[in-house]
This record gives structure tokens, C-alpha cells and sequence, in this order.
């Protein structure tokens, strides 16, 4: 729990601590003054689960549009932190910086045409691409400021519905129901992406007074438990807070994988390579300890696979029905 503290802290959101005493368990009549025009009698989810992580609606700003730079003219990022990738036939490769969506979780850019949603969830390490596209209409996406599960509550600013960002799933108002498409974008460090698109282009520091480099969270992926999470925890002795490979409903241990190398299972190839620094260790992610690199294929074709890395525990919580590969 000092980490926890510390946590607190660094970010100065003082109103988590009221959340984690149970004092913002509030439902949607408190609700209703910061969020107009959510219609609370649509949703997909028990309200009560949904509860304040602290700040408040746009308390952690999303950005929208950032600059870009070329990957040879990058000079901030060292080698083993972590960025979002997205490499899309005839576009430039792109990154985004974890040490960015560390400090905004949701950033609103355009891929050559295509509007996507780069999303990161400390609490969840679920680094996840989507396409902002949706039924004719470009949505773009803000943080509410809300939990569910530990994971973080995204909104649209077209219509206020909110989704639950590790499922892409409306959960809240008149998108309750509806899907984001998930691109296959990963995690992988700054050296490596570098190193494979030396003519790549990276998101540029953004223009916000915020500790860029530092890790907020500082022990959060050593800890026990996950924050403000009351549901089940992962079977088989797996520690809520490690690292799994997710590919749709199947659930690799990180470690296993690491072990191994290389697995192909359930016609997929995982494959690990070391060199990547977590976001959720050290005060400074360029220091975190290294959990190495991981790249999905499909066995039969070789192309990338939509899959994300994210803790065991909220695995668990979204796909309470999934298979965990454990091996024989």
C-alpha cells in the first residue's frame, strides 16, 4: 500500500484515495451533472462495478492530431522503452511513445487515412490500436476518469457513450453494444522498432507540462494486487499483476513464452526476444527491468496478429470464459 501512496502522489490525484475508501462508489445520479448527455438507461454492465479512479472526466487529457518526427531524428527515447506500433501496408511505420500514453492513455491520430485510437492502461498494461471508425461516423475519444475492473473507461466526445477500453466495447449509453475494430499493433522498444524502420516516424513530445520519462507508477507491476479490483484472480498460482499474451480468448504466461522463445500453438506463433524495459517498474521507464520483446503471427501466413500484453488479472476479469495456455 506505500507504493500505492507514492502513486498517489506522484500523480496528484488526491481524489483516488477517496475511490479506494469506497466514498466514490457513486452511481449515475451523481453522474449525471458531469455527464449531460450519457444515457445512463443504456448499458451492458452492472453500474455498480464501475467506479472514480480518481481524476475526473478529461482529468487526464487525451491528445488528438500530435506532431510526428522522423525515427532518425529522435534523440529523447532510449532504446529499451516501450512504444505502440502500427505498421500498415503503404504507410510509414509508426510509434508512439509509452512514456507519453503513460501520462495521456488515449491519443487520436491518422494512419495515411485511417483515424485510430492508440490506448494505454497502466493499470492494466493493455497497450491497445483501434480504428476510430464506426459505422460511417469517425469517433474520437477522451479518458472519463472512471474504472472498471482497473481498466480504464474511454468515452466518445460524438455521442458520450462510454467503452471499456481492454474490450473496445461500448458499455455505457447509445453505443452500448458496439465494437471498435482492433488493429494489430504491439509493444515492442524504441531500439527495435528503430532499428527495423529506420525511415519509421515516431510521436514527437506533446505540448503539456508533464514528467515525460518518468514512470508514475513506480512498483506498480511488483505489487500483489491490481488497484481498485474486487473480482476473481487468475488460476493455476499465476500472479494477478504478471504478463500474459492475449490472441482473442486464448492467454499466454509472458514467461512461458520467454522460456521458450518461440511457441506455435492453436495456429499462432509467439515469439520473444529480450530488450524492452517496462513501463511499470522503475521511477524512470527507460530503467524498468526488461520483459522483453513480443511478436504474434499467424503460424500459417506470417502476418501480425491482433493480440495485446497485459496483466493476468485482467485477462481473467474480460474473458472469464478464456483458455489459458499453460502448456502440457
Amino acid at each position: 500500500m506505500k507504493r500505492l501512496r507514492n502513486l498517489v502522489a506522484a500523480l496528484g490525484l488526491t481524489l483516488i484515495a477517496l475511490a479506494a475508501s469506497g466514498a466514490a462508489l457513486a452511481g449515475p445520479e451523481a453522474w449525471r451533472a458531469e455527464w449531460p448527455r450519457t444515457d445512463f438507461a443504456r448499458t451492458n454492465v452492472d453500474l455498480a462495478e464501475i467506479l472514480s479512479g480518481g481524476p475526473p472526466k478529461d482529468g487526464i487529457p487525451a491528445l488528438d492530431a500530435p506532431r510526428t518526427i522522423p525515427a532518425g531524428k529522435e534523440r529523447r527515447l532510449s532504446d529499451l522503452e516501450p512504444v505502440m506500433v502500427l505498421e500498415l501496408a503503404g504507410q510509414a511505420p509508426r510509434a508512439w511513445p509509452i512514456r507519453y500514453l503513460t501520462w495521456h492513455e488515449i491519443v487520436n491520430d491518422t494512419v495515411g487515412d485511417m483515424p485510430v485510437a492508440v490506448t494505454f492502461c497502466p493499470l492494466c498494461n493493455a497497450g491497445i490500436i483501434f480504428d476510430r471508425r464506426l459505422a460511417g461516423q469517425v469517433l474520437s475519444f477522451g479518458v472519463s476518469g472512471k474504472l472498471r475492473h482497473s481498466d480504464m473507461i474511454m468515452y466518445d466526445r460524438e455521442t458520450e457513450s462510454w467503452w471499456q477500453q481492454a474490450l473496445g466495447e461500448g458499455i455505457v449509453g447509445t453505443m452500448t453494444g458496439r465494437k471498435l475494430a482492433q488493429l494489430p499493433g504491439w509493444m515492442e522498444s524504441w531500439g527495435s522498432f528503430r532499428a527495423r524502420n529506420p525511415d519509421g516516424l515516431v510521436m514527437d513530445e506533446p505540448d503539456w507540462p508533464r514528467s515525460y520519462g518518468r514512470n508514475p507508477y513506480a512498483g506498480y507491476d511488483s505489487l500483489s494486487r491490481p488497484f481498485l479490483y474486487s473480482g476473481e484472480m487468475p488460476p493455476y498460482g499465476i500472479e494477478p499483476l504478471s504478463r500474459v499474451v492475449r490472441v482473442g480468448n486464448r492467454a499466454w504466461p509472458l514467461e512461458r513464452v520467454a522460456k521458450a522463445g518461440e511457441l506455435t500453438e492453436a495456429g499462432v506463433t509467439i515469439s520473444w526476444t529480450e530488450g524492452q524495459a517496462s513501463a511499470l517498474d522503475a521511477s524512470q521507464i527507460a530503467k524498468g527491468r526488461d520483459v522483453g520483446n513480443i511478436r504474434v503471427r499467424d503460424a500459417a501466413t506470417g502476418r501480425d496478429l491482433v493480440h495485446d500484453v497485459l496483466f493476468a488479472f485482467a485477462f481473467q476479469a474480460f474473458h472469464p470464459k478464456g483458455k489459458w495456455m499453460i502448456g502440457p
